[in-house]
């Protein structure tokens, strides 16, 4: 298989999100933009420098990371060289033409051996300015570093691979510790604090890559998206929240045709009246539990940047469903809305899930007006529906 090779420079306009909901792809115009990695590329490529020291290894000023999705990323090195017994290295993270709260940031890998054993080791630590979860609900338990599951795939593939490369005859077998020299202060900019991420930032990614987008042409593609379903005669389209929201609605709805399915992303609002304005007769909106409940509370537009989930509301419908106040008062204090959904009783699942749901219809019907009909299905994180809302076509 022929893999794509990316120095930091130049991608089209294609967003990343890096929630649970994946990359958003639409078709349309792309306006060309730099793109940049994500901070778990960043500790990928400074855990590689430090373990290329570690080794003896010769190196230049970069190193290759190898990506999610088969890609291969050139990153360059701060500075590397030994520490001690271990091996040391720092990369700047660079998000593009995106930049965010973490752009500019030092972030360090120190690498050291780890005994010799029979079995791939990789033990991960959580140094200066890494957070460390507090609060459950977040796909890295309560007590270890904020490092997300696929920067942590991606340290123990790239670090296994070049340990591999070196020559040794035996397994992978060492101890990383990921520093951010000034995350501390970095994460006062973030929502770590709200999350219960406490010390330092997060180490994040889905795809490695930050891809940056300008908000016109966003809407540009969404409605490139309409146009494309109107032109081939449909008069009712799919809208969902991102690419894995998409992907499990067309499991869902398998006999929907592809062009009906658009990526209206955080776009509630937006897409719902410009599939109006298209003439769509019929709208199906998709979402994951969170931006579900985002949307029964009236977001137009669902993304972090436009504020957070009500909690203490989703609990006073809670007890108004349940009379349970125990149950209520656990959702107030909820950290995130996966930790909600995880924990609701199996008895209460039913009524809880039709109530965002109920609501969730009452607030598009709010942004659109009497017509088109509108449909709306929730899924848990893994994709299984919970909620289906009004007549969904294309189901068996």
């Amino acid at each position: 298989m022929a893999v794509s090779r990316h120095t930091i420079g130049t991608l089209g306009n294609e967003p990343d999100q890096s929630e649970n909901d994946g990359p958003v792809r639409l078709p349309g115009p792309r306006k060309t933009l730099r793109v940049g990695f994500s901070t778990g590329s960043a500790a990928t490529a400074a855990a590689q420098g430090a373990l290329r020291q570690l080794l003896g290894l010769p190196g230049g000023e970069t190193v290759e990371v190898s990506l999610p999705g088969g890609e291969s990323l050139t990153i360059p090195l701060l500075s590397h060289g030994r520490s001690g017994s271990r091996g040391e290295a720092l990369v700047v993270k660079d998000a593009g033409d995106d930049p965010d709260a973490t752009h500019g940031a030092r972030i360090g890998a120190r690498v050291g051996f780890a005994g010799e054993g029979s079995q791939e080791t990789l033990i991960l630590r959580g140094g200066e300015g890494v957070g460390r979860v507090t609060k459950p609900g977040l796909p890295v338990a309560v007590g270890e570093p904020a490092i997300n599951p696929v920067p942590r795939r991606m340290l123990q593939k790239n670090l296994a691979a070049l340990w591999q490369e070196s020559g040794l005859d035996r397994p992978l077998q060492v101890e990383v510790e990921i520093f951010v020299p000034d995350g501390v202060e970095i994460a006062r900019h973030t929502l770590n604090p709200r999350l219960g991420i406490l010390g330092g930032i997060s180490i994040l990614g889905t795809t490695g890559l930050v891809r940056p987008f300008s908000h016109d042409a966003y809407r540009a593609t969404i409605v490139s998206a309409l146009k494309v379903a109107r032109a081939v005669g449909l008069a009712s389209a799919v809208l969902t929240t991102g690419g894995k929201s998409e992907e499990y609605l067309r499991d869902i709805l398998p006999r929907r045709p592809e062009e009906s399915f658009v990526q209206m992303g955080d776009y509630v609002r937006f897409a719902l009246r410009a599939a109006i304005n298209l003439g769509f007769t019929r709208l199906t909106v998709g979402a994951f539990f969170g931006k579900a409940v985002k949307i029964a509370q009236g977001f137009g537009h669902t993304h972090a940047s436009r504020g957070l989930a009500n909690f203490r509301e989703l609990a006073r419908w809670i007890y108004e469903i349940t009379g349970n106040p125990d149950l209520a008062q656990a959702v107030a204090r909820a950290n995130t809305a996966r930790e909600v959904l995880e924990n609701l009783p199996a008895a209460s699942l039913p009524a809880v899930i039709g109530e965002v749901g109920r609501r969730m219809l009452a607030a598009l019907r709010d942004h659109v007006g009497p017509t088109p009909e509108l449909a709306a299905v929730i899924m848990d994180f893994n994709g299984t529906p919970l909620f289906w809302g009004g007549e969904v076509e294309g189901a068996q």
